[in-house]
């Protein structure tokens, strides 16, 4: 389709300055579909992949129908986890920035009652919520409905896999039968479509097509690899390619706690995050990675849901996805904003098999990769840490030390020869502290040495 600005959109001024507020001119295939057809007043069922910008696809409509005045809840948003209903939160907020006397709201489970009563008391237009918290509310009639014009379901299809249907049913029935209903979902199972039947009139489908349901600039790569060998395939990968932030996937909580010790007891940082956690837990993980205090972070596809971080270099599929829609969620989290980034897979046997699934759903060719030898992973880190000591000589932003080498020099030992204890001194992690004075600074967590410049097990 021809790309179109947001200025062609038929939007108000005011969400206009904060979409430009934001960077963005463009907008993205289904936002420049979705859009009109929201704003028109239609029901829509929207498919799309992770990192499309579908969130502002159905908020931007959802804000321009609000009516400041009425205090009452318009919108009302349903997201399957709390981590989507945050972001979507946060989303709605920078959108809402130049909307005088727009207020939205996000409720969840893990949050006090007593902030979410606070907030709904005030006059909350929109809602974002869990379905779970939202009939809670109800239940307790603190958030009445009766005044909804819009109720969008975000991510349906995780929905109703996660066990809301009848929630959602009931949520639906207590809204008024002339709002307005938009699904986005990334596949269209029979639930799914009994649902849009339901609740649905006369909805219009916006879809974003199969050949750009990847992302372009991610670099795909499998590697054929026996299930005893993973851990070692995937530590030489991330040493070869310097890899600093990545998402590692698993599709059990117990392979990623497994994982997880793996990978830090072999000096790497990584953390994990599926649905055994608690909700403090999961913040504080996540609060980490996108701070880049965490290396990899290892997940189960449902606790990584709502994950919105831009950095990310790679995502692994340590273990691979049970169906190709999964697989593009999962290799979504990287090469956003027009970021390059890599999706490297982990296939044993006849998972091969799998992947030529997933090359016909994405159509796209997904490479063969030749597992790195030792040696070449050697000289990678060889090659990392000769470049940053190449880089510390030519800052020049190091302090002198020549009163230790010309004492070395007296003592009849050759320059070559001292560099070279340096050196050995450093890789092993042995050099000593006591040549810095204790009244110097901790060094900061950028002049620490990194998980690749420590000792590690040999392969």
């Amino acid at each position: 389709m021809t790309p179109k600005l947001f200025s062609e959109l038929g939007l108000s001024a005011e969400v206009l300055k904060a979409i430009d507020k934001l960077g963005f001119e463009q907008a993205s295939p289904i936002q420049a579909e979705a859009i009109p057809v929201l704003l028109s007043g239609k029901d829509v069922v929207g498919q799309s992949q992770t990192g499309s910008g579908k969130t502002a696809a159905f908020a931007v409509p959802a804000i321009e129908k609000v009516d400041p005045t009425n205090r009452a809840t318009q919108i009302l948003i349903l997201c399957p986890t709390r981590e989507l209903a945050v972001q979507v939160s946060e989303e709605v907020h920078k959108l809402t920035l130049f909307k005088r006397g727009i207020h939205a709201l996000p409720i969840y489970g893990g949050q006090s009652y007593e902030r979410q009563l606070f907030g709904l008391k005030q006059g909350a237009h929109i809602v974002i919520g869990t379905p779970g918290r939202v009939m809670d509310h109800m239940r307790r009639a603190t958030l009445r409905l009766d005044s909804v014009k819009m109720v969008i379901l975000d991510e349906a299809d995780v929905m109703l896999n996660m066990g809301f249907r009848d929630d959602i049913d009931l949520i639906l029935q207590s809204t008024p039968k002339e709002r307005q209903t938009v699904f986005f979902s990334a596949t269209l199972p029979r639930p799914i479509q009994e649902l849009i039947k339901k609740h649905a009139r006369d909805p219009q489908s916006v879809k974003i097509e199969q050949k750009t349901m990847t992302v372009s600039t991610v670099e795909q790569v499998y590697y054929e690899v026996d299930r005893r060998y993973k851990i070692e395939l995937l530590t030489r990968l991330i040493d070869i390619h310097d890899l600093k932030l990545g998402i590692i996937f698993c599709n059990t909580k117990r392979m990623v706690d497994d994982l997880v010790d793996h990978l830090n007891a072999q000096g790497y940082s990584a953390d994990r995050l599926h649905g055994d956690m608690n909700q403090t837990q999961r913040d504080r993980v996540m609060n980490k990675f996108r701070k880049s205090g965490l290396e990899f972070l290892v997940a189960t596809d449902v606790a990584a849901r709502g994950i919105d971080v831009d950095d990310v270099e790679v995502v692994f599929n340590y273990d691979l996805p049970y169906d190709a829609e999964d697989y593009v969620h999962r290799i979504g989290r990287t090469g956003r904003a027009g970021r390059s980034g890599m999706a490297v897979s982990f296939a044993a046997g006849r998972e091969v098999f799998q992947i030529r699934h997933i090359e016909r759903f994405t159509n796209m060719r997904i490479q063969r990769g030749k597992p790195p030898t030792a040696d070449e992973v050697e000289e990678a880190r060889a090659n990392v840490f000769l470049g940053k000591i190449r880089a510390t000589l030519q800052s020049g932003e190091f302090k002198g030390q020549e009163r230790f080498v010309e004492r070395l020099l007296e003592e009849g030992f050759t320059s070559t020869d001292i560099a070279a204890a340096v050196l050995h001194q450093l890789q092993t992690g042995e050099a000593t502290p006591a040549v810095r004075s204790t009244r110097d600074e901790e060094p900061s967590r950028s002049e620490r040495p990194s998980a690749r410049d420590r000792p590690r097990r040999s392969f």
